[in-house]
C-alpha cells in the first residue's frame, strides 16, 4: 500500500508552479494519493490599514481572482497524471483557520512553501511556518527548493542526547518517516547526527576542563555513538550511509545537505514554552539556514 493516500498543499498564489507545488504533485503521481491544494485569501492590505469594509462584489472579485490562478495550477498537475481538487477560503485569521482546515481534513502530510522572513523579524513575530511546525497535529512538508521534484537523497537527522527524543520514541519516528518517503520515492536514506559536545564544558573553569575533557569527553563520545549505531542497526540503515559527524546541528546538517546535495531533511519537532519557545527548536532554526525541504514530524509526548 502506498505511504500516502491524501496529500494537502497550501499553494502560494504569488508563485508559478512553486517548488512546493512541484514536490506536492510529483509525490502524488508517485503515491497515486489525491491531492487537495488550497488557498488562503486574507483582505487587501488598505483593509487592514485603514479599516475599511471591503464590499461583496469587491471580496467576490478578489476571490475570483485566486480561483482562476489555483484552476491554472491544478491544471499543469492534472496533465501530468495527478487527481487534484481544490479549494479558496477567505480568512481574516489565517493561522486558527489553517490550523482547524488541517485538524479537519487530516492529511498523511501538509506541503508548503517556506514563506522567508527576516532575522529581524522573526524575533519580533513568530512566522507561520514556525506555528505549523508547533502545531499542526499532521506531519509538515516545508520546501524551499526543490532541483528535483522527486526527493533523491533523504536524511533522517537525529538526536540521541536528547532524551525528550528517547522518552517519545521521536528518533525512530523520524526514521521511519524518512524511510516511508524514501521508499515512496525510490530515494537513498541517509542517518545523520552532528553531535556538539562543547556546550558540556559551560561554566567550567579553563584548566579543570581540560582535564575534565580527556576523561569525559571522549567516552560520552563513544556513548552518543553508540546509540548512533543502535538507531542504525534497529532500522537496518546500511552503514555507507551512516553519518556521525562533529558540530553544532544547524550549520552540521545544512553542511551537510549542500555537499551531499539532499532534497530532503526529516526532523523531529517538539513543543516547547517559555525561552525554549522564544528561540525556536533546532528545527525551526534550520529552515531559515540551509536549502533544500524540511519534513517535521511531531513528539508523541509534549514537553
Amino acid at each position: 500500500m502506498s505511504q500516502y493516500q491524501r496529500l494537502l498543499l497550501i499553494a502560494d498564489p504569488q508563485q508559478h508552479q512553486s517548488p512546493a507545488a512541484r514536490r506536492a504533485a510529483a509525490l502524488a503521481r508517485a503515491s497515486g494519493a489525491k491531492l487537495h491544494a488550497l488557498v488562503f485569501v486574507e483582505p487587501p492590505a488598505r483593509t487592514y490599514l485603514w479599516e475599511e469594509h471591503l464590499e461583496d462584489s469587491e471580496r467576490q472579485a478578489y476571490l475570483q481572482r485566486h480561483e482562476h490562478w489555483l484552476q491554472v495550477e491544478a491544471q499543469w498537475m492534472r496533465e501530468q497524471g495527478v487527481e487534484v481538487s481544490t479549494q479558496v477560503i477567505w480568512s481574516t485569521q489565517v493561522l486558527k483557520d489553517m490550523l482547524d482546515y488541517i485538524a479537519e481534513f487530516k492529511p498523511d502530510l501538509l506541503i508548503k512553501d517556506v514563506t522567508l522572513e527576516s532575522a529581524l523579524k522573526r524575533v519580533f513575530v513568530t512566522p507561520l511556518d514556525c506555528h505549523l511546525l508547533r502545531d499542526a497535529p499532521v506531519p509538515v512538508h516545508l520546501v524551499n527548493d526543490a532541483p528535483n521534484n522527486l526527493p533523491r537523497r533523504i536524511v533522517a537527522a537525529v538526536d540521541p542526547a536528547q532524551s525528550d527524543t528517547q522518552i517519545s520514541g521521536l528518533n525512530a519516528q523520524i526514521i521511519r518517516t524518512a524511510n516511508a518517503l524514501a521508499l515512496q520515492c525510490d530515494a537513498q536514506l541517509h542517518l545523520l547526527y552532528a553531535y556538539d559536545l562543547m556546550p558540556m564544558l559551560d561554566g567550567v573553569a579553563p584548566v579543570a576542563s581540560t582535564a575534565w575533557s580527556v576523561s569525559c569527553l571522549d567516552e560520552l563520545r563513544d556513548s552518543l555513538h553508540q546509540e548512533f549505531e543502535r538507531l542504525g542497526d534497529e532500522h537496518n540503515v546500511p552503514q555507507e550511509f551512516r553519518h556521525f559527524i562533529m558540530g553544532p546541528p544547524v550549520p552540521g546538517i545544512a553542511q551537510f545537505v549542500d555537499e551531499y546535495l539532499v532534497d530532503a531533511v526529516v526532523m523531529g519537532t517538539v513543543h516547547r514554552s517559555g525561552f525554549g519557545r522564544l528561540i525556536g527548536s533546532t528545527t525551526e532554526r534550520a529552515l531559515y539556514s540551509m536549502p533544500g525541504s524540511i519534513l517535521a514530524v511531531k513528539s508523541l509526548d509534549r514537553e
